[in-house]
């Protein structure tokens, strides 16, 4: 260390008889290179007063001043020159005083009539060694101090009983203690530890990094346990602090609030295992939970029900009132299908509308089908989304472990195998798998592949089927019907593959084929001469609440050059009734254009006469169900005729269609039903076919 010269004293002495013999012992001292400025005064204010004026390098004092007495003149003469150091002259040798003297700050303790001359300058360049040391240590404690106090972690110190000796501001912040109120207080008075899990007292690391003499950590998962009573989970690190000698004489600890991480954490772990729309359990959590549920299952001879629902009616309501809509009722459905389960069951979100319920410790089948009942019935409730009236169904197929398989790809597959066969049967129904299935799920795979290619190739052809008119026998026009000749598989039902169209989305492009072949034909018979007539289509419900409807089918018919009053749609009860508002303002556009309007099937639906009086219509279709019993049933005959008796009060046409007998058309004559079409008359036929037959008919009509 650099020695310091000293080129000014100040003495605080009231005893002229010392202050004398301190300046000769000085001057003695001047042999040895000592040469400084003696300032002398006899009394404390004096020497404030010069102090305030010029500092110096060094303070004697004289304890028993005249204005001031013992300690209060070491305080005083501190307080007046605070970085200046202070050597005490004192005529007692008194062990305590000189400690206390020591303690308040002094740098050294001289007894008057002790000391040599020659002493004088080393006790005076002690006294100075020692305040620069004071000061360095005190700069470095405050560099430390603050360096503590600016790091994000916080800081416990401990001596080696353990009682706390430092905590830095993050540390104070963090427990909720000031370092004032548990300094020298055992560790746990401040630093409270618990196991999230368990809530046990986690044991004190500092004791255990003392006694072991080694650096560690907290168990994972622990809580501290604030002052305040709340709860934050940390994470540390613990290790011995050694004297110069490599003693232990206490620990840190170093610590920090990862509650935020952690939650961050488990927010990222929940959105990797949770639908982020429902916050259901996603694909890749019901896997897992149901390979657990099947281990289980395996160790007690258990079983299990694996449910894999489809809504019926969703893709309509997506695209007609837009994806937030959507979004919203598949949100009401989870909470729904939440509120159908046990605590221990899981409802899973597979994608689109597509939901998985896995049922745990399932008795019996009884058990399956009570919630699927349940399901069923809950989610056909109206769902009120946006000030509007929802309503959607869901059809629902079931296997059961182990008997429809044993691990999760089978029991997941076969599953969504039975509701294939579900939405088959009518949808908003459920059914157990059955292997057989599996032979028709290959089929329906089969088709849908084929499907996506008939268009392309030209597979598909329409077939006519003639309409009468039963008062003249004239023919007032026909309806065209698709037709599939499936390469190598021979001619495929409409209802086998219509409604696999529908789930696949394929109906469009197949509706927008039918409405352009018919419209050429009609509009070929018309330039060839034939009589005017009609030509109906069918229309699904997915073409006729899909967006631009309208705007296709308009164009299609001025591209082909068809007059619009000769273009006939038939559609649905259900249709119309699922969403009526929308329904009767497309009817009216398609009537303001010419274009007639058929209510297809009816009586197997609402059969309503107020709400036929909503809708403009042309046409009422009874359905074939009803005009094949007429004869055998006298209920099916009385059905029958209120139909007519209720489409003739609306002035509205009438025609029967699966008329296959005599004895048929004698009743629907007798009972003034319109018009007929069916067997009796003419089956479908290809359009050259049709208009051979026509030939024939009226020869036969005319003779």
């Amino acid at each position: 260390m650099t020695e310091k010269k000293i080129n000014a004293i100040l003495l605080i002495e009231d005893n002229p008889g010392d202050a004398r013999l301190f300046s000769e012992m000085l001057k003695f001292s001047e042999r040895d290179s000592m040469h400084a400025e003696l300032i002398h005064v006899e009394c404390m204010k004096d020497a404030e007063e010069h102090l305030a004026q010029r500092p110096v390098d060094i303070i004697l004092l004289d304890l028993g001043l005249p204005d001031v007495q013992g300690l209060e003149a070491i305080r005083r003469a501190h307080a007046a020159a605070p970085r200046t150091p202070l050597v005490v002259l004192s005529g007692m040798n008194d062990e305590s005083l000189a400690v206390k003297t020591l303690q308040q700050g002094a740098q050294d303790y001289l007894i008057k009539g002790q000391f040599e001359p020659r002493d004088i300058l080393r006790a005076l360049r002690y006294a100075i060694e020692r305040k620069m040391i004071e000061e360095k240590l005190s700069d470095e404690k405050e560099r430390a101090q603050v360096t503590l106090n600016c790091i994000g972690d916080a800081v416990i110190c401990t001596d080696i009983e353990g009682n706390i000796t430092f905590l830095n501001l993050v540390a104070e912040r963090l427990t909720g203690w000031p370092l004032i109120d548990v300094a020298g207080k055992p560790m746990a008075d401040a630093f409270q530890i618990v196991d999230a899990a368990t809530r046990k007292t986690t044991p004190d690391p500092m004791e255990k990094s003392v006694v072991q003499d080694r650096a560690g950590t907290l168990p994972p998962n622990c809580i501290l346990i604030r002052r305040d009573g709340k709860e934050v989970f940390i994470e540390d690190s613990v290790a011995p602090i050694h004297d110069r000698d490599g003693n232990v004489t206490g620990s840190v600890l170093v610590f920090r609030d990862v509650s935020a991480a952690r939650a961050l954490a488990a927010q990222i772990a929940h959105s990797a295992e949770h639908d982020p729309l429902t916050d259901l359990p996603n694909r890749l959590l019901l896997n897992d939970r149901l390979e657990q549920a099947i281990a289980m299952a395996a160790r007690i001879h258990g079983k299990l029900a694996v449910l894999f629902l489809d809504l019926d009616g969703f893709k309509h309501i997506n695209d007609s009132l837009g994806h937030p809509t959507g979004d919203r009722l598949l949100q009401s459905v989870a909470t729904r299908l939440r509120e159908c389960v046990r605590a221990p069951d899981t409802v899973s979100r597979q994608g689109g509308d597509e939901f998985i319920v896995l049922l745990q410790d399932v008795h019996k089948g009884e058990d399956a089908a009570i919630a699927a009942n349940r399901i069923l019935d809950a989610v056909a409730l109206p769902h009120f989304i946006d000030h509007r009236e929802l309503h959607v169904t869901t059809s629902i197929g079931v296997s059961l472990y182990p008997g429809d398989g044993r691990d999760v790809e089978t029991l997941i597959k076969n599953a969504d195998t039975a509701m294939y066969q579900a939405k088959e049967g009518g949808r908003q129904e459920y059914k157990f798998f059955r292997p057989e299935m599996n032979v028709r799920a290959v089929e329906r795979q089969s088709i849908e592949a084929d499907l996506r290619s008939a268009l392309e190739r030209n597979e598909f052809m329409l077939h006519y089927q003639p309409k009468i008119d039963l008062r003249t026998g004239a023919i007032t026009g026909t309806e065209a019907l698709i037709r599939w000749p499936r390469p190598g598989r021979g001619m495929v039902p409409p209802l086998q593959f219509i409604p696999i169209a529908e789930d696949c989305g394929l109906i469009l492009p197949i509706g927008a084929w039918v409405l352009r072949e018919a419209c050429t034909q009609a509009k070929a018979w018309s330039d060839a001469g034939l009589p005017p007539m009609t030509m109906a289509i069918n229309v699904s419900a997915i073409q006729f609440r899909s967006e631009g409807f309208l705007k296709r089918m308009f164009a299609t018919i001025s591209e082909v050059g068809l007059d619009p009053q000769y273009l006939e749609v038939e559609i649905t009860e259900s249709v119309l009734m699922k969403h009526a508002e929308v329904a009767t303002t497309i009817l009216h556009d398609l009537r303001d254009k010419g274009v007639r309007v058929s209510l297809d099937d009816f009586g197997t639906g609402y059969s309503s006469l107020s709400y036929l009086r909503k809708f403009p219509l042309d046409t009422l279709k009874i359905d074939q169900s009803f005009v094949r019993q007429i004869a055998p049933n006298a209920e099916e005959a009385a059905i029958v005729n209120a139909i007519i008796s209720m489409g003739q009060s609306l002035n509205l046409r009438v025609i029967a269609e699966g008329v296959e007998t005599e004895d048929d058309l004698a009743f629907l004559k007798a009972h003034n039903c319109d018009e007929a079409q069916g067997y009796l008359f003419s089956r479908p036929l290809p359009a050259g076919d049709l208009v051979s037959w026509r030939e024939s008919y009226r020869s036969q009509l005319v003779g």
